[in-house]
């Protein structure tokens, strides 16, 4: 309730900023009418603090904007998902964010979309459709990065563990750049292989991680690229007694990722991440941009940045706020921009 009450907070200074900004340069149809607009965000995943973050952008975005926005949260139901498109566009919304999903349950919902004239963007999910553009973290950079510091903190010879769920687009694309590590560097061996997307993620992924560990005590990396798989694999190598005797690499970022990286002896020494909630914002600005007759292009990407264990400490950076000042690029990204374009507040 308290984040309700705040996140109303920022929304309407969002706004407040935004109907200021938008005076220099009048938006163009329909959005110099923004009341009469609305867009929905169609959700797949929501559990994790990347997704709030996420979100929060998203609805900063829109307010600072002035449009309605709707949100469908499905909790990981692919055919709920595919349902909730319809409802948006039951709903004769102007506008649909899709953020990620399945490419067999999304594909055939965003074309009914489409040819409803509803303009449509994708975040992390591949709906196989060259009128909507695709947004994402350049996942394979996130994922290739991580893997570099790993190499670097390690050496090209190690045994690992690897954490994976097919069938997701941006696991898919991290995923491309594990095999290719892998093959560039045959010292590296894959012992053990798990992942789950079950609820709680970060507690099935520890029992996993947990059973991975026992059976392969030579494990001395574990690549987990998303946070809430790190974090399981963090709350299993802490039960273990292991975090002294191992390191895991991941991707994406929160305040309690930060937290969790900056233990005392925390095995978590390095994730590749945007802020993301600037990724939402840019998600609402590429629609913003094709309800404006403007082309976002086919790919909107945000570029990722490596943080490691030893620069929070360095810098005693606590929260998103104090790695936003280190790092400008997670306050903001010069990504789907247009001079007429409102900012949320800063």
């Amino acid at each position: 309730m308290l984040r309700r009450h705040f996140m109303a907070f920022a929304s309407a200074a969002s706004l407040a900023l935004g109907a200021g900004a938008a005076t220099a340069q009048e938006a163009p149809a329909p959005l110099d009418t923004p009341e009469e607009v609305t867009i929905a965000l169609v959700r797949y995943l929501s559990t994790g603090d990347f997704f709030q973050a996420y979100l929060s952008g998203v609805e900063t975005q829109a307010a600072a904007l002035g449009v309605n926005l709707r949100v469908f949260d499905s909790r990981q139901d692919a055919a709920l998902q595919a349902d909730m498109v319809d409802q948006a566009i039951a709903l004769g919304v102007d506008g649909i964010i899709i953020q990620h999903g399945l490419t067999e349950s999304m594909r055939e919902a965003a074309q009914r979309a489409v040819d409803a004239g509803i303009k449509v963007v994708a975040f992390d999910v591949n709906v196989e459709n060259a009128a909507i553009p695709q947004v994402e973290q350049s996942d394979y950079l996130l994922g290739k990065l991580a893997l570099e510091q790993a190499i670097k903190d390690n050496g090209d010879s190690f045994a690992a563990g690897y954490v994976y769920v097919p069938g997701i687009a941006p696991l898919d694309r991290r995923h491309a750049a594990w095999e290719e590590v892998k093959t560039a560097n045959p010292g590296i061996t894959e012992e053990a292989r798990i992942g789950t997307l079950d609820n709680p993620i970060a507690n099935a992924n520890a029992n996993q991680a947990r059973a991975a560990l026992q059976a392969n005590p030579n494990i001395s990396v574990f690549f987990a690229p998303y946070n809430e798989f790190a974090k399981g694999v963090k709350i299993a190598a802490d039960e273990l007694g292991l975090s002294g005797e191992m390191s895991i690499y991941s991707a994406d970022i929160s305040t309690a990722d930060i937290a969790l990286m900056r233990e005392p002896g925390s095995a978590w020494k390095a994730t590749v991440a945007t802020n993301p909630a600037v990724v939402g914002e840019v998600s609402v600005r590429a629609l913003a941009l094709m309800l404006a007759g403007e082309d976002p292009g086919a790919s909107v990407i945000v570029p990722p940045t490596l943080i490691t264990q030893a620069f929070l400490n360095d810098n005693d950076i606590r929260n998103m706020e104090d790695l936003g000042a280190k790092m400008p690029q997670f306050q903001h990204a010069d990504v789907a921009m247009a001079d007429w374009m409102p900012l949320p507040a800063r």
